[in-house]
């Protein structure tokens, strides 16, 4: 079947690359980045690294294309329907968290992507900006939440910013920890989180001179 010599169409080559992003998927799901390779992602295909190689001719560009599998994966999962203001907030916090299988499985890959992004300049740029973008989601829905009265004056960046530390914090701890963090403790926490948020005084913006 791969090895076929038979003239490619169009459709072949995209059924090829679907099969191949599939295949990346499962060594993904069962490995993390960590077991990423072309062999591995070779024999999950049923085929031949020299065949992966025209898809990925050194392990970086196989690192580079599961990352961005990763991110399209991502924004592609369903999320939950939610108004505006801070059950919007809270929505989007929830969505990132594992409290489902298939999320905890997509969270496990997050997490096993940092060590080499982080080996990496240009990947590290790369998942600096995955995360700004969804530092600025988060940062739109706690401004409009603050203009409608829901959550305190104050910086919506440095809100934002602190609500994404804390729910990547709780991901970290309820993967090492499954059975301390269940679902149903990990969104008690995020609820006792947006509380103190909504309970907090109102601050002056950091640019914001007395009069």
């Amino acid at each position: 079947m791969y090895g076929s010599s038979m003239p490619r169409t169009k459709g072949d080559h995209e059924s090829r690359r679907r099969d191949v992003s599939e295949a990346v998927w499962r060594v993904l799901a069962a490995h993390g980045f960590g077991g990423l390779t072309l062999r591995a992602v070779a024999a999950e295909l049923g085929a031949t690294t020299g065949l992966l190689t025209h898809y990925f001719p050194a392990k970086r560009d196989l690192v580079a294309y599961a990352l961005d599998l990763l991110e399209q994966r991502s924004a592609g999962r369903p999320r939950r329907a939610a108004g505006a203001g801070l059950a919007a907030v809270r929505a989007a916090m929830l969505d990132i968290l594992p409290l489902t299988d298939e999320a905890t499985d997509a969270n496990r890959i997050w997490v096993s992507s940092w060590d080499v992004a982080l080996a990496d300049p240009a990947l590290s740029g790369d998942h600096a900006r995955r995360y700004a973008q969804s530092r600025d989601k988060l940062c739109d829905l706690v401004a409009e939440a603050q203009r409608l009265g829901e959550l305190p004056a104050g910086d919506p960046v440095r809100i934002a910013a602190g609500a994404q530390a804390f729910t990547l914090g709780l991901v970290v701890q309820a993967l090492f920890a499954p059975t301390a963090f269940p679902p149903d403790r990990q969104a008690g926490l995020l609820d006792d989180y947006l509380d103190s948020l909504a309970a907090a005084p109102a601050t002056r913006d950091a640019d914001e001179v007395p009069s």
